[in-house]
C-alpha cells in the first residue's frame, strides 16, 4: 500500500507485574507502515483481502460501466486481484496503471495493458492524467498526507471520471469478536486493541472511513455516494487474522501489548474454527469529477 517503509516501533513497555492499561499507551506518531509488503505474510493477507472484499469492489466498478478502452489507476495496488480484474475489463485498448511504494507482489502482472510503477501517492505528483477510474482500497488510512493523496487522485481523473476510495473504519467497529462471550473472544479483542494501538502510533486515522463521503464532496466531486461492508464469520476473516497477527507478532510483544504465549494461544483458537471473527467495516465512497 501507499505508505512509507517500516521502522522499529517505540511502543511502551509495561511495569513488571502490573497489567497493561491499553488506554494509557502512548499514541505518539511513529513513522512507518506497520504491514510491510516485503514480509512473507503479506501475500496471505492480500489473498484474504481479495476473498473478503473483491466482490464489493468489483460490484462498484461494474456500476460505473467499466469496459473496453478505459484508463484506470490502481493506487497502492499491493496484490494482483484487482489489477488483473481491471486488465480483463479494459482489454488491449485500455490501460491499467498499478502503483505502490513496494511493487514486489504486483510486478508479476506487469504486461499489456498493465503498467506497474513505484510511486508514493502521498508524496509525489500524480503519475498521469485523464484516467476514467482511480481506485484505492485500504490505502489512504495509512498514508501520512491523506489530504494530498486524495487531491492527487482527483487531479488525475478526466472530467466525468470516477473515483472510488475504500477504507476501513476500525473505530466504528473495533472488535475482532463482536460476540465476546468467553475467554477466547476476550483475548482476541485484547490483541485487536493492541493492533489498533500500533496503527495509531504510526499515524493511521482509525476513523477515516466514515469521513470519505464528506471529503469527496468537499473536494468537488458530484454524485457522491457510499456504503459499507462488514463481514462476520467468514473463513477468509480467520485467514486474514492469522496472517496479520503473525506479521505484527514481534511488534506486539516488543511494545508490551502481548506475550508470545498469548499470541500462540490466540492463533490456536482461531485455527479451531469455532470463533466468529469480523473485520472493521470497509466503507466505499465514490463520486464523479465535474
Amino acid at each position: 500500500m501507499g505508505a512509507v517503509p517500516p521502522v522499529p516501533t517505540t511502543g511502551a513497555s509495561p511495569i513488571p507485574g502490573k497489567p497493561v492499561n491499553w488506554d494509557d499507551l502512548p499514541m505518539t506518531r511513529t513513522d512507518g507502515y506497520l504491514l510491510d509488503n516485503r514480509q512473507n505474510e503479506a501475500g496471505q493477507r492480500f489473498d484474504a483481502f481479495a476473498t473478503v472484499f473483491d466482490p464489493t469492489t468489483f460490484r462498484h466498478f461494474e456500476s460505473f460501466g467499466i469496459g473496453s478502452g478505459w484508463r484506470c489507476w490502481e493506487v497502492g495496488a499491493g496484490g494482483t486481484s484487482v489489477v488483473s480484474w481491471l486488465a480483463k475489463k479494459v482489454g488491449p485498448t485500455g490501460r491499467v496503471l498499478a502503483t505502490d511504494i513496494d511493487t514486489s507482489w504486483v510486478a508479476s502482472v506487469a504486461r499489456s495493458p498493465v503498467e506497474v510503477r513505484v510511486h508514493d501517492v502521498g508524496a509525489e505528483e500524480p503519475p498521469g492524467e485523464g484516467f476514467d477510474l482511480v481506485h484505492a482500497r485500504l490505502v489512504l488510512v495509512h498514508v501520512p498526507d491523506r489530504e494530498r493523496a486524495l487531491r492527487s487522485m482527483i487531479r488525475a481523473l478526466r472530467p466525468g471520471g470516477r473515483l472510488l476510495v475504500e477504507d476501513a473504519d476500525p473505530a466504528l467497529q473495533p472488535l475482532l469478536c463482536p460476540d465476546e462471550y468467553g475467554p477466547e473472544q476476550q483475548l482476541a479483542n485484547r490483541l485487536r486493541k493492541g493492533f489498533r494501538s500500533l496503527l495509531a502510533e504510526r499515524g493511521a486515522d482509525l476513523a477515516y472511513g466514515r469521513k470519505l463521503p464528506r471529503l469527496l464532496r468537499e473536494a468537488g466531486l458530484s454524485g457522491v455516494e457510499a456504503d459499507a461492508y462488514f463481514p462476520v464469520a467468514s473463513p477468509a476473516c480467520a485467514a486474514l487474522e492469522t496472517a496479520t497477527v503473525e506479521q505484527i507478532r514481534d511488534r506486539l510483544v516488543g511494545a508490551g501489548l502481548a506475550t508470545h504465549e498469548e499470541i500462540d494461544q490466540h492463533l490456536t483458537n482461531v485455527a479451531s474454527g469455532s470463533m466468529d471473527l469480523a473485520t472493521a467495516p470497509m466503507i466505499s465512497a465514490w463520486g464523479r469529477k465535474k
